[in-house]
């Protein structure tokens, strides 16, 4: 019997222009996220924190895993801000877990998102909502190879803004209100588009954490 022929993937070249638009304009946003609520009540903490953020003006999809959200910067993260102050209980535990992508060679999927206004669908209902975060962070620059200067920018970026706390092994930690750490994640996306062609940004979002 003929041995099946398995489907191996390819994948585009990781340099130069095919890695995404420098100081262009901006291509799709893409974030993959999970919430973890360390309450027995974490299926309707987390079922009901997704259904309530507004995602008409993201591409969006939700399985056994993890939530995606793709499209302009300022959408996936208005929609991804509205989860996870939607999923914030005083006194429980409860971390995200995000992969932000900037200019992924193909990444295509959604790009009719892009045609979206500049209207957020969830900051007026959520702008004055206020919790501290912990967060660990990491960037990514690919296919280059001088790229300690860009992460040493976004992390001097988190200085100035007074949400520094201490660099540690592969991550540094931010500490800061809730509103002032997605408006870095803006401004660190910005900056990616801007001087990175693929970048992907790792974050970890922790509230009420017992350890603390």
């Amino acid at each position: 019997m003929p041995e099946k022929k398995k489907k191996y993937v390819e994948y585009g070249c990781c340099c130069g222009s095919s890695c995404g638009r420098v100081g262009g304009p901006e291509g799709i946003t893409g974030c993959r996220f999970s919430l973890s609520p360390m309450s027995d009540a974490y299926v309707d903490i987390i079922l009901e924190a997704v259904r309530q953020a507004d995602v008409s003006k993201v591409y969006s999809l939700t399985d056994e895993l993890s939530t995606v959200y793709r499209g302009r910067r300022q959408h996936v993260l208005d929609a991804l801000k509205a989860c996870f102050t939607g999923a914030y209980r005083e006194g429980v535990h409860m971390v995200l877990e995000a992969t932000l992508s900037k200019g992924c060679p193909g990444d295509t999927e959604g790009e009719s998102y892009l045609a979206a206004d500049d209207v957020l669908q969830n900051e007026p209902r959520i702008r004055d909502v206020h919790f501290p975060v912990t967060s660990k962070i990491s960037l990514y620059p690919m296919g280059m190879e001088d790229y300690m200067p860009h992460i040493a920018a976004v992390v001097n970026r988190a200085v100035d803004l007074g949400i520094y706390d201490r660099s540690a092994h592969y991550v540094t930690v931010l500490k800061g209100d809730v509103q002032d750490l997605f408006s870095y994640f803006d401004w660190v996306l910005g900056y990616c588009a801007e001087h990175l062609g693929h970048a992907v940004f790792q974050v970890t979002l922790s509230v009420n954490s017992p350890s603390e």
